[in-house]
């Protein structure tokens, strides 16, 4: 089955903004969000071969060095599914963005097969 990898993005100006909120707020959006996120989860879960997790701060080596950088990315999870069309309807309506301050998903085709176990 085809694999795709699915990135959670999100707008630095928009976490800025829901951590501005007051703190009883944001609980209660997280509790939100953790319920329909974990529900999703369960419902799809033959599709998720590694769950994948959210991310923090980005590091970036190039030929000039090692730096801080900064990236929308803020989680992955891999997708498995007959198309990208089909893996992309997978998070439609995400709580990702539909109650979390994210900004969206972008889903990639892996071109290589995975390493065998």
């Amino acid at each position: 089955m085809p694999r795709f990898l699915a990135v959670y993005t999100m707008k630095p100006e928009d976490l800025a903004r829901f951590r501005s909120l007051p703190k009883p707020e944001q609980n209660a959006i997280d509790t939100v969000g953790l319920k329909q996120w974990v529900a999703w989860e369960k419902r799809n879960a033959a599709s998720f071969p590694d769950r994948g997790g959210m991310v923090g701060r980005t590091t970036r080596v190039t030929k000039h060095g090692i730096a801080a950088a900064a990236n929308p990315f803020c989680g992955y999870i891999v997708v498995e599914a007959e198309t990208i069309e089909a893996a992309a309807r997978l998070f439609e309506n995400h709580p990702h963005f539909s109650v979390f301050p994210g900004d969206g998903v972008d889903i990639m085709p892996f071109l290589t097969d995975p390493a065998p176990s």
